[in-house]
């Protein structure tokens, strides 16, 4: 709106209207384009298609309007031709902008803040794709439930800001960890999902133990006071190739509740 209200000053009052109008690459020098290119990364990962679509309109709207000033400084009219191309440009460029904010909103929905990690909605379409996967692969699908052990403890001792950050500290922790193709969710409160993709049940005992190891061996760094070490309790589950959702989160969280039972900071695995 800054933009064309200096081209709106420049056809009334003939003020000059900037370099980010009249230069031949007027397209890269303008403030939309400075915020757009810091964060086309996140408008890559919605849509890439949009995202070359969006950066081509915005070029064509600077086109025209350079075409218009370009003529206007001769002393002629602005060319019809370019007045509505920058018209349509204009529009679309207004109604992308408005498709990425829904999408932006839709994608943050499915983000936990605190965390950053994802929250259960829409899990059970991507789990049924993760058991095609797996059976194509000839890859085991396992369930993990993770929680922190004494969790209340902390809260109660330290307060709740030291158990957000205690929260973003495991979540970051498991990140490390934790390969692309398996979604890690953050389930809630204490409580996290991980699907895990294994050849087999020893790999999948392993990637478990190393998962408590490595909460164990990462305490929750403070600034003036000792570090609080975390200890987390997982549940294991093999997930059947027509298993449904529900039922393998149960049978994960039967062998996390074992694991408590038996002394936590340990892993379970679900009997079959």
């Amino acid at each position: 709106m800054d933009w064309a209200r200096q081209v709106l000053r420049y056809v009334v009052l003939r003020e000059s209207p900037g370099e980010d109008v009249l230069a031949p690459l007027a397209h890269t020098l303008c403030q939309f384009n400075r915020w757009f290119q810091a964060n086309r990364v996140c408008f890559d990962e919605l849509s890439p298609a949009k995202t070359v679509r969006l950066e081509a309109v915005h070029k064509g709207m600077h086109d025209a309007v350079r075409a218009i000033c370009t003529e206007m400084l001769a002393g002629q009219p602005g060319p019809r031709h370019y007045v509505e191309l920058f018209e349509q440009s204009q529009s679309e460029l207004i109604e992308l902008m408005a498709q990425f904010k829904t999408l932006f909103l839709t994608n943050a929905a499915q983000y936990d803040a605190l965390t950053g990690l994802r929250l259960r909605a829409g899990i059970e379409t991507e789990f049924v794709q993760i058991q095609k996967i797996c059976l194509r692969n000839n890859l085991q699908l396992y369930a993990a439930m993770i929680d922190v052990d004494h969790f209340k403890s902390i809260n109660d001792r330290y307060g709740h800001p030291v158990g957000d950050s205690a929260l973003r500290h495991l979540a970051d922790t498991l990140k490390r960890i934790v390969r692309p193709n398996e979604p890690l969710i953050r389930w809630g409160g204490e409580e996290f999902l991980l699907l895990l993709q294994c050849p087999g049940h020893e790999a999948a005992a392993s990637a478990a133990e190393r998962i408590v190891q490595l909460v164990r061996s990462s305490p929750v760094p403070r600034q003036q006071d000792d570090p609080i070490v975390m200890t987390v309790t997982l549940g294991l589950a093999k997930v059947d190739s027509d298993e449904s959702l529900d039922s393998a989160i149960e049978r994960a969280d039967r062998a996390l509740y074992a694991g408590k039972e038996a002394g936590r900071d340990r892993y379970a695995i679900a009997s079959d």
